[in-house]
């Protein structure tokens, strides 16, 4: 194993719940097969996949708090919504922390939860595998995006977002959806077409 993957996941397992920890590892490992698939980086899709989540253990306060210290843009949207911001904290902590500098590897974990319109392949695999990674919980259209992520990245990332978009208005309605996702919604569909 790479010694740089083996240092992160030590350090990951020791600040994350045991339960995030595990579906840490389960997106890094979908993150790598995706990887593979698509002929990209399997150890950048693997670094992406481990620290994805490494903001997810903070409140809304202090994922706003450190978004305004560190003077990263909040939208409208995660303003309502700061849950969103654990996403572009993460790319920050990567960069700060853990002292990941491949662009990819950043923006991967930026876009991971939003997607956005032309995502670059590893920025779809990390997206894809936090979705479809084996530890999730069944939810209504997960095995077709399961099966569509080893044929078609462009397939796989529209039915993601267009179950997501489904979940959200149902459950969270029309305003507290990030424009973002809805931005790339509409790109693949149209993409797909």
């Amino acid at each position: 194993m790479n010694k740089r993957l083996l240092e992160l996941e030590k350090e990951l397992q020791s600040v994350l719940k045991e339960s995030r920890f595990i579906h840490t590892q389960g997106v890094r490992y979908t993150a790598a097969a995706l990887a593979m698939c698509y002929g990209q980086n399997t150890i950048h899709a693997q670094i992406a996949g481990i620290l994805h989540d490494c903001a997810k253990g903070f409140s809304d306060d202090e994922l706003l708090d450190i978004c305004r210290e560190k003077q990263i843009e909040i939208s409208d949207a995660e303003q309502g919504v700061p849950y969103l911001l654990h996403a572009k904290v993460g790319a920050y902590l990567a960069q700060e922390k853990y002292e990941i500098e491949e662009q990819e590897v950043l923006s991967g974990i930026c876009y991971h939860t939003t997607g956005r319109a032309g995502m670059t392949p590893l920025e779809q695999i990390i997206f894809i595998a936090d979705y479809i990674e084996p530890n999730r919980r069944e939810i209504p259209g997960l095995e077709e995006c399961r099966k569509l992520a080893f044929e078609d990245l462009d397939k796989a990332t529209y039915c993601i977002l267009e179950n997501t978009l489904l979940y959200l208005k149902k459950t969270k309605g029309e305003g507290k959806i990030d424009p973002t996702t809805k931005k790339a919604y509409l790109y693949y569909k149209e993409k797909c077409k």
